[in-house]
């Protein structure tokens, strides 16, 4: 007996044993230990609900209560919340069993699977929607359209649930939209339809997420939505129209290809389509998608490698993902001049692909039978216990339950038909919009030379004809240590192989880039990260661009080197050098976050931290590719790094908010859209002077004066909540992962520093600045501004900061602060000439300046502290009279000087600005000190 049967004999026995089986024929019982055999949901089910045994044990009964939507037909307005919610969630087990167990006894293929799984969700949301909407409608009146009749909130499912092939344990994507604003009529009370439609939406996501004795019924995924979470949750057409017309991206094109509509009434529902047309599809062959979907593929081939999702039938390499890809970039290209492909089914897509000759029969066929045979197995995985996942399992119960589920006794045959299904596919995916780039083919015979060569460098050096000969010598000596190292490491014959391939490559470009031995240092340094890891070294052989960019990176900066090497999945983003040096807008760098965590489950704590830290990385190393290369000045360099953590932030928040208010409830007085808490940057990130290695200055104020609890089922004290919020923010910043920490976050300027609350009311806080703070707390107010928050709690802070910097003050006591911090600041850092910062006329005594600035004369002149950034308070100092314009001019510049020199240390590239420059700029910064402080500066 094989240690399957074994396992499954073990399960069997313990499983039956729950079953009053002496009614049962004996060919009924073995029907149901088939379907035990395959499915630990089934057995669960028919525990909770046995009066579906008997129907379970007959064929024919099976097949027509598959057909039957009785439980749903009663009106479910007669029954309280707890007994829809149950009616709901129990039809959905039984249903969902009923699908899978004709799956197991083959009563009909795959594709009517998917079509039962789809029109079953499409028969829960409906019920729960229209259940919803008499709910409402009692109590706020009913919305009307322009004819009197009453107005719907249209459901757009999307992805399989839109194509109407749904799988089995799937989240269900949505987006909300109705026809038009105005007001409810007939209810108790009246409201105006955005409240209404959003109350609406509400009540429908509790009635299918929420998770009660009977479970749930779909959980459910509202990321796709315009703004995404930080969207309001439903839209108005005119809305929808306005965001998908100035706003909307290709990966948002690439989305709504698979919308459909899950509630038409033949009216508005063909009002939204003709809305949407326009917008998902060209009246032409779209070429200009091209580049946006190529990204799309670089981003999909990027995440296989980083996660190695190798036995993941749907995300691993040739994938069910990898055929929806191809099938719907297709469509995207085409659609617009082929309106038979204008459908969100992909297997309808892809006969009218095959038709139309877009595709081959032979690939057409290929495609949809691994496509099925990957849904088939998906299908069987899911059904074992209602999870959520494509990952073929290790376990042996697991695995001799598919088998079972499949009809299959081997193991070994499912994972062959598998790899062969996705190789297949996969090889189709590598055809789509391909770059039709072949890797460099010049003149490396040299290389291949030096890397074959059993010679000493001393022989070799000579070669190298960019170099000297001990330069030449060092070189090789790197590159033969390196090969030594790869001989004691476990590399396999397809790593050997593409080093091999590599290495000539990798000295031609030095040759052509005139490189010393410390670019090729670096680069090995990057090489022996990845040398186990052939994806990347697959990478940089088949996109020649990409190993250019390295080499390039490495020529001139050590720390980007050293950012290459400690985190290797840094190296995508070298594929394309005109996105690497492209310059963004915050709006991108909101966007370009969003789209990366759509496609990270918002239960995946660790997953959602290791994509942020991941995202901020990449973002970075952009920035400093463009800085480098001179694409991006100083100032904007340090514009896009607090973008950058704004945006970052504003996500953290969002994260914590979600997490925390699923535990406790949300605070009295707060809500998702007005959370009641706001996000202080001080230092640099308030500056707007962020550099590559700063840490974030924060302090977290709220407006919450209620001593009342949360709403959730585990209340606490609604101040209590905001603490563990920021402490929640805290931890998902600063908890170090694979990737590293997010950002280091010093919440040391709140008020009473570390022994204060980590979260404190916006009026405490302005009773303490006012009354209880020190001066050098007031310098740090000039430099702070909101970051996050609702706009009356960011007004607020803003009349805070206003007031209290226009305090009026004794000028010899505020100089004698100023001076005496400053030389604490000396004590504690010392006194390094070479140090932009902290050295005599250095970054900080700038700073000082203007805060004294500020601080003195503010009362006179409110235009001093309207901004929080050095150079425009200089620039306004001047404007009063403060500073000579002269002055104003060479402080700005030895600012930006002195903040580039700090920027190079920490690129570490082939340049610095010169030491006379920096010695003059320090001595401009020294004279205007000695002008200001001189009369109590120590001797």
């Amino acid at each position: 007996m094989s240690s399957y049967n074994v396992v499954m004999s073990a399960y069997l026995l313990q499983i039956s044993s729950r079953f009053d089986l002496t009614l049962l024929s004996d060919a009924q019982q073995q029907q149901l230990t088939r379907l035990l055999s395959a499915s630990s949901f089934i057995g669960r089910t028919l525990q909770q609900q046995p009066e579906l045994l008997v129907e379970f044990c007959a064929p024919s009964s099976l097949a027509s209560a598959l057909q039957s939507n009785a439980a749903l037909e009663i009106d479910l307005n007669l029954l309280p919340e707890t007994e829809v919610f149950a009616v709901l969630r129990r039809f959905r087990s039984a249903q969902l069993c009923r699908i899978l167990a004709a799956d197991i006894l083959h009563l009909h293929d795959i594709s009517a699977s998917l079509h039962y799984v789809s029109q079953l969700a499409d028969r829960l949301i409906n019920a729960a929607y229209q259940w919803a909407y008499q709910q409402l409608s009692q109590q706020w009146g009913t919305p009307l359209d322009e004819q009197g009749k009453p107005m719907p909130l249209l459901i757009l499912g999307m992805g399989k649930l839109g194509g109407g092939e749904l799988n089995f344990s799937s989240d269900i994507d949505l987006i909300f939209t109705y026809p038009a604003n105005g007001e409810t009529q007939g209810g108790r009370r009246s409201t105006e339809h955005q409240q209404f439609f959003t109350k609406l939406g509400q009540k429908l996501i509790a009635a299918l997420h929420q998770v009660t004795a009977d479970g749930f019924v779909y959980r459910v995924d509202m990321r796709l939505r315009p703004f995404g979470d930080s969207g309001p949750l439903v839209l108005s057409f005119a809305a929808m129209e306005d965001y998908y017309q100035e706003q909307g991206r290709e990966w948002e094109r690439y989305a709504m290809l698979k919308a459909r509509v899950l509630n038409p009434d033949g009216e508005h529902s063909d009002e939204l389509k003709k809305l949407l047309k326009p917008f998902i599809y060209r009246r032409y062959i779209d070429f200009s998608a091209i580049e946006s979907l190529r990204r799309m593929k670089q981003q999909i081939e990027q995440e296989n490698r980083r996660l190695n999702r190798r036995d993941n039938i749907k995300l691993g390499i040739g994938g069910i993902r990898e055929v929806e890809f191809i099938v719907q970039t297709l469509q995207l290209i085409r659609g617009g001049r082929i309106p038979a492909m204008q459908q969100p089914s992909l297997l309808k897509a892809l006969t009218v692909l095959s038709a139309e000759h877009i595709l081959t029969t032979q690939q057409a066929d290929e495609l949809r039978d691994d496509y099925l045979w990957l849904r088939t197995v998906e299908q069987a995985l899911q059904g074992i216990d209602d999870q959520q996942t494509q990952t073929l399992p290790q376990e042996p119960l697991l695995q001799a339950q598919l088998l079972s589920a499949l009809n299959l006794v081997s193991w070994a045959t499912l994972q062959q038909q598998v790899d062969t299904a996705m190789a297949r596919v996969h090889q189709q995916f590598k055809l789509v919009i391909d770059n039709g780039e072949d890797p460099d083919q010049q003149e490396i015979t040299l290389g291949k030379l030096i890397w074959d060569s059993e010679q000493s460098a001393d022989e070799l050096a000579s070669q190298l004809d960019w170099l000297t000969l001990e330069q030449g010598k060092i070189l090789i000596e790197q590159l033969q240590q390196f090969k030594q190292d790869c001989q004691k490491r476990s590399v396999g014959p397809r790593g050997r192989d593409f080093l091999a391939k590599l290495i000539p490559l990798l000295l031609h470009m030095l040759q052509q880039q005139q490189a010393q031995p410390t670019v090729l240092a670096r680069v090995l340094g990057v090489f022996k990260q990845i040398v186990t890891r052939t994806a990347y070294l697959e990478l940089l052989f088949e996109n020649s661009d990409a190993l250019q960019q390295l080499v390039l990176l490495c020529n001139q900066s050590g720390w980007l080197a050293e950012q290459l090497a400690r985190y290797p999945m840094l190296l995508d983003e070298l594929i394309d050098p005109a996105q690497l040096y492209q310059v963004a807008t915050k709006a991108d760098y909101h966007d370009r976050l969003r789209q990366l965590l759509l496609r990270v489950s918002a239960d995946d704590l660790e997953l959602l931290m290791e994509t942020l830290r991941q995202y901020k990385q990449a973002q970075q190393l952009r920035i400093a590719a463009a800085d480098i290369s001179g694409v991006l000045p100083l100032m904007k360099v340090s514009d896009h790094l607090t973008w950058l953590a704004e945006v970052i932030m504003a996500q953290v928040v969002e994260l914590a908010w979600q997490q925390m208010s699923a535990r406790y409830g949300e605070p009295a007085n707060a809500s998702a859209d007005d959370k009641g808490l706001a996000v202080l940057a001080y230092g640099k990130l308030g500056g707007l002077e962020l550099g590559y290695g700063s840490d974030l200055d924060l302090v977290f104020v709220h407006n919450c004066d209620s001593q009342a609890s949360t709403g959730g089922e585990r209340p606490i004290d609604s101040k209590q909540f905001y603490l563990k919020l920021v402490q929640r923010v805290l931890h998902l910043c600063t908890t170090r992962t694979n990737s590293g920490v997010l950002y280091d976050i010093d919440t040391r300027l709140r008020p009473s520093g570390n022994s204060g609350l980590l979260a404190i009311n916006i009026e405490t806080y302005s009773q303490y600045l006012q009354q209880e703070a020190w001066t050098w707390e007031h310098q740090a107010l000039v430099r702070a501004r909101a970051i996050y928050g609702s706009q009356a709690l960011q007004q607020r802070f803003t009349q805070i900061r206003q007031q209290v910097l226009s305090l009026p003050r004794p000028l010899a006591k505020l100089r004698q602060d100023v001076v005496e911090m400053r030389d604490k600041l000396r004590q504690h850092h010392g006194l390094d000439a070479n140090d932009p910062k902290h050295s005599v006329g250095g970054i900080v005594d700038l700073e000082f300046i203007s805060q004294y600035l500020v601080l003195a004369y503010a009362a006179e002149d409110a235009a001093l502290y309207q901004y929080s950034d050095n150079i425009r308070i200089l620039a306004a100092a001047a404007k009063h009279g403060l500073l000579a314009e002269d002055q104003m001019q060479q402080l700005q510049q030895a600012y930006q000087l002195l903040r580039g020199a700090g920027h190079r240390q920490t690129l570490a590239p082939a340049t610095l600005p010169s030491l006379d420059s920096l010695q003059s700029a320090k001595q401009q910064v020294e004279k205007v000190w000695q002008q200001l402080f001189t009369p109590i500066a120590p001797a």
